[in-house]
């Protein structure tokens, strides 16, 4: 049976204040390992109130966040300058405001043809991680969102056999809603991580949810946990009791 944490919140602002805050304080006992510090981030409708919250939290306690170097979950094959760029809102909302040295961030290059995007990105994160998990690179934390049929990263439902099974750290997939082309990193590589802490937050999403936390759930979402011991999800949907 899955094994995960479901730790819920009234709304979406409590939520993204408390993981901020709970998150410096992993990167604050990270610190004393000497290490860099790798996590991969996903965008999502409560992910700028996230990135704005760390960022305000670390420059309240004086944080650095100076060793982190910050991957992504997925990412839309648009440039870094657009609107859809999931790059581009951690930028905005976290990069500049805590001055986060470019070569710290390793950003998927959403502009290129998607296969090539992925190969890149799987290169970049490989050279950089401090081990392997059945040969995967090992990210510190990877944060998920999860959508209204229980996506995560860009790992959708009809995700094809070959994909789903893929043992590439990254893999180009098409989605079902816009931009359909997309980089995501994909099961086998999310599983590899040491901790992934899901920020399930939204209306519509009940039944998806719902069907992720069941015996036998055949969601994305669903899917993940059965692959891993342990994930944190943090919650402000409402469910049935």
């Amino acid at each position: 049976m899955p094994s995960y944490e479901l730790i819920p919140f009234d709304d979406p602002a409590a939520l993204a204040e408390a993981v901020a805050e709970a998150w410096l304080t992993t990167l604050a006992s990270n610190e004393r390992e000497n290490r860099p510090y790798l996590v991969a981030l996903s965008g999502g409708r409560i992910a700028g109130n996230f990135f704005a919250a760390i960022a305000r939290k670390a420059k309240q306690h004086k944080q650095s966040l100076a060793y982190v170097h910050f991957f992504w979950a997925d990412e839309r094959g648009v440039p870094p300058d657009d609107a859809e760029s999931n790059f581009k809102l951690a930028s905005v909302s976290l990069f500049q405001p805590l001055g986060i040295s470019a070569d710290h961030i390793h950003r998927i290059r959403g502009e290129l043809a998607p296969n090539e995007a992925a190969l890149n990105a799987a290169t970049e994160l490989a050279s950089l991680t401090f081990g392997f998990a059945h040969g995967q690179p090992v990210l510190d934390l990877v944060f998920l969102g999860m959508g209204e049929d229980g996506h995560i990263a860009s790992l959708f439902p009809d995700l094809t056999e070959k994909k789903i099974k893929s043992k590439d750290a990254y893999v180009a997939v098409v989605a079902g809603k816009p931009p359909p082309q997309r980089i995501s990193l994909t099961y086998a590589a999310i599983s590899a991580a040491k901790e992934v802490w899901v920020l399930a937050s939204g209306p519509g999403k009940v039944e998806a949810l719902q069907l992720s936390l069941g015996l036998n759930g055949q969601t994305p979402l669903a899917r993940l946990l059965g692959m891993r011991r342990q994930t944190r999800i943090f919650s402000d949907i409402k469910l049935a009791p």
